[in-house]
């Protein structure tokens, strides 16, 4: 009989609990499933990649991969998906777990989409700078690169990785298509966005809603040509980006009249070429004209030569597009 009215108040205790958690309005939480997470993360995680240029699928993958799915303690405390830890210079919210130490200490986000702007931001360190000379759609470069760089200790990091992001297509997102899970774990559809086209000089094009080309430099860094009236505040709002980005990355004012025809770059700028170079100053030409043509920050270009970002540029001077060696 003592066994049996221990059940019974085992039973009545629980059932307790699942009510004040409903009268809470916090129903029992159920484990999150990764189809579960990519549909719920996934527009973020393209809205970043369109801001920092980190492949969707290489975001999405670490965030499966160090949040479990979004079912780890970090997340649900703290909206960390990524595990990032505390720095000396890190002002916001913090927690501690254990991990490498006991009580580590971990960055707490007031809402998950800063912790996926945090992540942004994070590799945008200068030892994860060769990352950014990829290909967006080369996951496997950039799954290989994290571990290299030292985000990761585990040699198996890449593969899980490389793992992820094809048990899931999550690579279609790098390309424009949308991926969709039914039901059953594992099978997806896609939603494609329309065809792409190749230029006679083997760039990129993707059209946008039919009205915007999108090329890439080099089969690399993503623009478009401006067209009357542009600024580029409303290519902004025309591609529904964060107002102040594209100005940002083509590092003039937001409010800037464009010309017909000019380039307007769709993703930061390079801090160099890939292979050396110099360019020839033309009559007429500023430092920003050259960096807007070769996809090179203009600090940059600044740096290397040793001039003023505004100094004039006498016809004749060459420019080098890459850091000189000493």
């Amino acid at each position: 009989m003592r066994i049996v009215q221990l059940l019974k108040t085992g039973v009545l205790v629980l059932l307790s609990h699942v009510a004040a958690q409903a009268a809470d309005g916090q129903p029992p939480a159920s484990p999150i499933t990764p189809e579960e997470y990519i549909t719920q993360w996934k527009g973020v995680a393209v809205s970043k990649m369109k801001e920092h240029g980190i492949p969707a699928s290489i975001t999405l993958a670490q965030g499966l991969l160090e949040s479990r799915n979004g079912n780890s303690d970090l997340v649900r405390e703290g909206n960390n998906h990524f595990g990032i830890k505390c720095t000396p210079d890190w002002t916001g919210g913090k927690m501690y777990h254990d991990d490498d130490k006991k009580d580590d200490c971990f960055r707490k986000y007031k809402k998950a989409e800063d912790s996926f702007e945090d992540h942004s931001k994070f590799l945008e360190r200068p030892r994860y700078a060769g990352l950014f000379e990829l290909k967006p759609t080369d996951y496997k470069g950039w799954a290989h690169g994290l571990k290299k760089a030292g985000y990761a200790t585990d040699p198996k990091y890449p593969d899980k990785l490389i793992s992820l992001i094809e048990r899931y297509e999550l690579d279609k997102l790098d390309r424009g298509v949308d991926v969709k899970y039914t039901k059953k774990p594992g099978t997806t559809t896609t939603t494609t966005k329309p065809k792409t086209s190749k230029p006679k000089d083997g760039g990129d094009v993707v059209t946008i809603g039919g009205a915007r080309e999108v090329e890439r430099l080099d089969g690399r860094v993503k623009f478009i040509h401006a067209k009357a009236g542009d600024t580029y505040r409303s290519i902004a709002d025309e591609m529904e980006l964060p107002r102040g980005i594209v100005a940002k990355w083509n590092e003039s004012a937001a409010d800037q009249k464009l010309e017909e025809g000019q380039v307007v770059y769709l993703q930061g700028k390079r801090n160099k070429l890939k292979d050396p170079g110099v360019h020839t100053v033309q009559q007429g030409e500023t430092l920003w004209g050259i960096s807007q043509r070769y996809a090179v920050k203009v600090s940059k270009l600044a740096e290397y030569n040793s001039i003023g970002i505004a100094e004039p540029l006498k016809p004749g001077r060459k420019i080098l597009l890459v850091k000189p060696k000493r």
